[in-house]
């Protein structure tokens, strides 16, 4: 086990990460220990927090955000990479996972964001990409929208996701280390009624005399409290916090949300070149990483993953034929043999393990509307409980 390096252990903004706070993990992380340790990846978030006290719709509390991922960077939007789509509760939505199941292939941007914003930045992005590249355009457009729920702390309702937020993120995605805790998509998350939202990490693999990089970004907002778990120490039962999204009738209409409800998205992010039936089977393996930290999976859980490899650029590229069949030429791609795929699988379930972690280690308590509390999970009492373990 490593303990990593004090580059790994704060977030862009001096938050602690999970190895600051004394938790270890297996696997040896990238230089940021972070999705963008995969050349090319760039990442932009956009977080919005607007008003206090009741809720009004359409007017907040607002606790919400969007979160943008270009696989090979703006630069190189339309190159298509290898990918694969896993759903392990299909209670959520990830759109243009139907053609990225038929043809094994993604070009467009991912965004997460919240459950009734996923249209606001589906257009959103359908804009930009028809402004930065007409020739795909030209062609059809099936952009990447993931969600989950942000209902308890945000008026969820209301349209506060505009399309200039969007624009935002993707206007300063970069490739540094992305900020994690509430931020972006992950604003307005809880995980195991605990503070949640925004987790990366990443993992180094060799094969042959080669060094690849795989690396998660997750939007955490699952779990029920008694769930949380991490290496025998029951945190969600011996953590004394509130929590107020696992107990007691909270919404207006006295009804309420089941314990676990919520979803998780992770994307899963590699260099090394894999088939897209190899990318989806990384991405089976994220429930692994989750169920580390203690999750069942909960029915009201939408739980999808995407997997993509930034090798061979546009080998499965999709345009509109511009030669005749005759004149056409066979394409080719490398891959990693599947007899020795298996630590690519250890990389992923570590660092979904670690985001998930990250998530809740680097955040803040957060009020809501109508003065729902979520409590980040307090770094005294855990540092307590890993010191006594």
């Amino acid at each position: 086990m490593s303990n990593g390096s004090s580059e790994w252990a704060q977030t862009p903004e001096g938050l602690r990460r999970a190895r600051q706070l004394g938790f270890t993990f297996d696997g040896t992380p990238g230089a940021k220990n972070a999705i963008t340790d995969v050349s090319g990846v760039e990442v932009g978030m956009t977080t919005i927090i607007e008003g206090e006290g009741q809720h009004v719709l359409n007017k907040g509390p607002v606790r919400t955000g969007v979160t943008v991922l270009f696989p090979r960077g703006r630069k190189d939007n339309g190159v298509s990479c290898a990918a694969g789509v896993f759903s392990s509760n299909g209670n959520g939505e990830l759109t243009g996972a139907h053609w990225i199941e038929e043809s094994g292939s993604l070009s467009t941007p991912i965004a997460i964001t919240n459950t009734h914003a996923v249209g606001t930045v589906h257009r959103a992005l359908v804009d930009w990409i028809s402004e930065s590249n007409p020739s795909v355009a030209a062609q059809w457009q099936l952009p990447v929208v993931a969600e989950t729920w942000d209902g308890f702390l945000n008026d969820i309702n209301g349209n506060h996701v505009k399309p200039e937020h969007v624009r935002r993120a993707i206007d300063t995605a970069t490739s540094n280390q992305p900020a994690e805790g509430s931020v972006g998509g992950g604003t307005g998350m809880n995980c195991y009624g605990f503070k949640g939202g925004t987790g990366t990490a990443s993992r180094l693999v060799s094969f042959g005399d080669q060094q690849y990089t795989v690396a998660t970004l997750l939007q955490c907002n699952f779990g029920s409290r008694a769930e949380l778990k991490w290496n025998g120490v029951a945190f969600g039962k011996e953590v004394d916090a509130p929590c107020q999204i696992d107990q007691g009738d909270w919404f207006e209409d006295d009804r309420r949300v089941p314990p676990g409800a919520g979803s998780v998205i992770a994307i899963v992010a590699t260099d090394a070149p894999l088939l897209p039936g190899q990318l989806k089977a990384l991405a089976r393996r994220v429930p692994f990483g989750l169920a580390r930290t203690g999750t069942s999976g909960s029915h009201f859980s939408g739980d999808i993953f995407l997997a993509f490899s930034t090798a061979n650029p546009g080998a499965l590229d999709s345009h509109f034929p511009d030669v005749a069949p005759d004149e056409a030429s066979l394409k080719s791609a490398s891959f990693v043999p599947w007899g020795y795929i298996d630590p690519f699988f250890e990389a992923v379930v570590q660092c979904v393990e670690e985001s998930t972690l990250n998530a809740l280690i680097a955040n803040q308590d957060m009020t809501g509307r109508n003065g729902h509390f979520s409590p980040a999970l307090p770094h005294d009492q855990v540092t307590a409980l890993l010191n006594r373990a």
